[in-house]
């Protein structure tokens, strides 16, 4: 079998550009992309048109010059529903919520001729949702999680358009599937390394996408009384989502439940025998690493055997660490970078004229939502999971209410994402029997 020779992007945000050159350089497949019909995507659409299909990605860094560069779309579908031809592989580089979304606007037919599914930046699930709606369509279709997006990718000059700029690369992604032996993922392991970024394959997809530091940080980091009154509540000031107290959301309650949240999640992972994650470890190893004067070698290898209370103050230190980038260079008054210096956006009115809810927590809520779910139906207790997610909907409730009227998005609705989780289990029993 060919693997990736006639490849479908969907989704219109940054990386679907940057995940278009990647793979028209090193595969030299015919590649198409797709989206919904929206304000947003109109002008991206209108761009590629004018441009004739080109496409820029252009980067910030000089170690990244192998993600830059330049390719012609072969061929565009405004609106899913549009879609026609012979694809071999569909890429999903829309948001997790909109996976089932997505596919059921695609012809079945369509679908039943696709060997491989990629889900970019899928959440804790993310695989066994797909996979279950594929088993009345294409039984024998492959799924591959990527742990997360290799990149940081945005708009060149802010502004939808054909050009992108990567401004950061991560040193090592985990995948997983659900045909563990099979050819794409030694495709995409030759894609990763001419990238300059390692590949880690896990036993499953459901592994796979507990290797994402967002289900572990953004939770405690967004949904606390803190950072939702940056969010829903006007204000002059400020605030930012990796900083101490009064400046950011950091407190000693905020780092108990980090703690707490990932010790639930490891209880839920124990039940489908997937292998424990070590919290720090992964954050120092596998995301930002910090000065060994900082955090010990020893430290961060044995943080999962330490009691709580030496586990918070590790976690702490981790964070009091990274407030400034330890590997920058001071200026002429020793200043380092300022690392920890990203702002928590405001709701805002989205193209569509709505009040919105930015994509950190928006995107969080499905996350929690989705393991919520999975915890109930593994009878595993997540009081801080819980916490979390009533506090969030709690917030978006009473936000509602004061701006009754308005035109608000489906954001500020209380969802159970029934359906979602449902599939999610029935995949999850399989597994188990």
């Amino acid at each position: 079998m060919n693997h990736f020779q006639r490849i479908l992007l969907l989704g219109t945000g940054p990386a679907s550009v940057q995940l278009a050159v990647t793979f028209k350089k090193h595969l030299k497949c015919q590649l198409g992309i797709a989206g919904r019909k929206s304000v947003r995507s109109a002008d991206f659409f209108c761009s590629l048109e004018q441009n004739e299909g080109l496409i820029h990605a252009s980067i910030q860094n000089e170690q990244h010059r192998v993600m830059a560069g330049a390719c012609r779309i072969d061929q565009v579908f405004q609106g899913y529903e549009t879609i026609e031809g012979n694809w071999d592989t569909l890429i999903f580089a829309v948001t997790t919520d909109a996976y089932i979304e997505v596919l059921q606007q695609i012809n079945d037919k369509l679908l039943q001729n696709v060997n491989c599914m990629v889900l970019i930046s899928p959440t804790f699930g993310s695989g066994s949702l797909v996979r279950h709606y594929m088993r009345s369509v294409n039984p024998a279709v492959e799924v591959i999680s990527f742990s997360t997006y290799y990149g940081d990718t945005r708009w060149m000059h802010g502004r939808v358009s054909n050009h992108v700029i990567t401004t950061g690369v991560k040193n090592k992604i985990c995948l997983g599937s659900t045909h563990p032996s099979s050819g794409h993922l030694n495709r995409l392991n030759e894609v990763m390394k001419h990238s300059g970024i390692a590949l880690n394959v896990m036993e499953s997809p459901f592994e796979a996408e507990t290797r994402n530091i967002s289900l572990y940080v953004h939770p405690p980091l967004f949904m606390n009384d803190y950072a939702l009154s940056a969010i829903f509540e006007e204000t002059d000031i400020p605030r930012y989502v990796y900083k101490l107290y009064p400046e950011g959301p950091i407190t000693q309650e905020v780092i108990r439940d980090m703690l707490a949240q990932w010790n639930e999640i490891m209880d839920i992972t124990d039940k489908l025998s997937i292998q424990r994650l070590n919290l720090l470890q992964f954050m120092t190893d596998d995301n930002y690493p910090v000065r060994p004067e900082s955090l010990s070698r020893q430290d961060i290898e044995s943080f999962s055997q330490l009691e709580r209370i030496h586990q918070e103050y590790l976690l702490y230190i981790r964070y009091t660490s990274l407030l400034i980038d330890p590997f920058s260079q001071p200026d002429q008054e020793g200043k380092y970078f300022d690392f920890s210096a990203v702002p928590i956006r405001a709701m805002f009115i989205n193209n569509e004229g709505c009040l919105d809810i930015p994509r950190m927590p928006k995107e969080d809520y499905y996350r929690i939502k989705m393991i919520q779910g999975i915890a109930k139906y593994l009878e595993v207790d997540c009081p801080t999971l819980d916490k979390f997610a009533q506090t969030y909907e709690n917030k978006i409730k009473a936000v509602a209410r004061l701006n009754e009227g308005k035109l608000l998005s489906d954001a500020f609705t209380v969802q159970s994402f029934e359906e979602h989780l449902s599939r999610v289990c029935s995949e999850i029993e399989r597994i188990r029997v």
